[in-house]
């Protein structure tokens, strides 16, 4: 029988940051962006953390930003309010859509990736229907443990996820995260009971959400 390939292989470079605050980061995704759009770069998914900050979302109302006079970046992607800060693995995926406007599509392969990463440290993680993102659901609840927020231009996507891997959750207290209030915030280390690093995470997600990428990508 004759050999079927997959229709979508494409290249992903990989770019790792360590700690970059997020305006300089977003000016790195729209130069990034601009490249891949012309075809002078490669599809790239970028890795990194971010001092802490919240960003809000096209959808966020005024009413959700914290009050005490904590700085808000407002950004062009989907979704609400959220916090970045250390210990969460941020990736920023800038990549030429196979399918230009099947951004649900695309974000359910980054959902399935981040949940095999979760699943190589016995974190049993899922989707749950009509709310985006990557959950923890048992008896104790619903417990969001990683957020997805994207944006399409050119037919190459912005922005990307957030994976709580081992960072301070108490920053998520002085809002509503992604506008969700029947729900808590986890991390890799509270599910799992002990320190976990970054350095330990990054090499999983890149192995994981690069094959994604490539299943929706030209």
């Amino acid at each position: 029988m004759p050999v079927v390939e997959a229709p979508y292989q494409s290249a992903i470079a990989l770019s790792r940051h360590g700690l970059i605050d997020y305006t300089k980061a977003w000016d790195v995704q729209r130069q990034i962006h601009e490249d891949v759009v012309q075809g002078t770069r490669p599809n790239t998914l970028l890795l990194l953390e971010h001092p802490s900050v919240y960003t809000a979302g096209r959808r966020t109302d005024a009413s959700e930003k914290p009050t005490d006079g904590t700085p808000v970046i407002d950004v062009d992607r989907g979704g609400k309010i959220t916090w970045h800060g250390p210990g969460q693995l941020i990736g920023y995926p800038i990549v030429r859509l196979a399918k230009a406007h099947e951004l649900v599509g695309f974000v359910r392969e980054i959902e399935a990736g981040l949940m095999s990463v979760c699943a190589e440290f016995g974190i049993k993680a899922t989707c749950v229907s009509g709310r985006t993102g990557v959950w923890i659901q048992d008896e104790r609840g619903d417990r969001k443990i990683a957020a997805i927020g994207i944006r399409v231009a050119k037919g190459v996507t912005m922005h990307g996820f957030a994976l709580n891997v081992c960072p301070d959750l108490s920053a998520f207290n002085q809002i509503i995260p992604c506008g969700i209030l029947d729900a808590q915030v986890t991390s890799m280390q509270v599910e799992l009971g002990r320190d976990i690093s970054i350095d330990e995470v990054a090499p999983i997600i890149e192995r994981h959400i690069v094959e994604s990428l490539k299943k929706v990508s030209i």
